[in-house]
């Protein structure tokens, strides 16, 4: 019996103490959890791309007469598909891009209308080819790119005079190369490490240019003032060469 009162003594004793030394014993360390990391898109790099889409050539004709003046002959648009690529490089400081930008397409923008001042001939332009030298400025929202973009533009044309009613080639010029201003914005959007998706559009100001129109058979018919303006809508996919997202704490 007194075993047993010296054993349950005992154990209430040694309860009693387990607080006191518990709370004697030394807290665990405490570990401060590390700062959440968020993936920041940078656009800095060169980049390589194709691109594809639509767009409208605005022709207007002047007949211009030996003892001078000009004869309006009307308007067309040429329409067409596009389709070519780009390369370029970009730098990325704070939340604003900058870049330089050289792009080359294949176009088949054609359109004719019947001379109002000759109704027995139809004009007939076409745009062959384009290339644009532009640089940007861009706001970039992490791995969406906004920008604008401007600079030089060139066209490859081609203009002819038909007969009416037979088609008849009536009057031709040579192949024309054509140098213009571009001005054009933008919205890109990164869908992966390295690639981005965009459409873009570019408007032309090709200004007026006088041209010299021989017989098929060669001999001088008459001079013409043409003016062009060119319109552009065009999706492109870029490669950009250089490192994926960075993180900012």
């Amino acid at each position: 019996m007194k075993k047993v009162l010296l054993v349950t003594a005992s154990l209430i004793a040694l309860g009693a103490a387990a607080p006191a030394v518990a709370a004697d014993l030394a807290a665990r360390p405490y570990t401060k959890a590390p700062p959440m990391v968020a993936a920041v898109y940078d656009w800095s790099g060169f980049y390589i791309g194709a691109n594809g889409g639509w767009g409208s050539s605005r022709n207007c004709w002047d007949f211009q007469p030996v003892l001078g003046g000009n004869v309006s002959e009307g308007c067309h648009d040429g329409t067409g598909g596009t389709v070519g690529g780009q390369i370029g490089y970009r730098w990325q400081a704070g939340t604003w891009v900058f870049g330089l930008e050289a792009q080359g397409n294949w176009a088949d923008f054609q359109g004719s209308n019947v001379s109002t001042a000759f109704p027995l001939l139809r004009n007939e332009s076409r745009v062959d080819a384009f290339g644009l030298f532009t640089g940007q400025i861009g706001y970039a929202a992490n791995n969406v790119l906004f920008y604008v973009k401007g600079g030089a533009a060139v066209t490859s044309n081609e203009y002819r005079s038909f007969v009416v009613g037979t088609n008849a080639l009536a009057a031709i010029t040579g192949d024309d190369t054509r140098w213009g201003a571009s001005v054009g914005v933008g919205l890109e959007y990164a869908f992966a490490p390295n690639w981005s998706f965009g459409v873009e559009y570019n408007h032309l100001f090709m200004q007026d240019r006088t041209y010299a129109f021989t017989a098929p058979g060669g001999g001088l018919l008459f001079n013409e003032r043409i003016s062009q303006d060119v319109d552009l809508v065009t999706a492109r996919v870029n490669y950009k060469f250089g490192g994926p997202a960075v993180g900012r704490y």
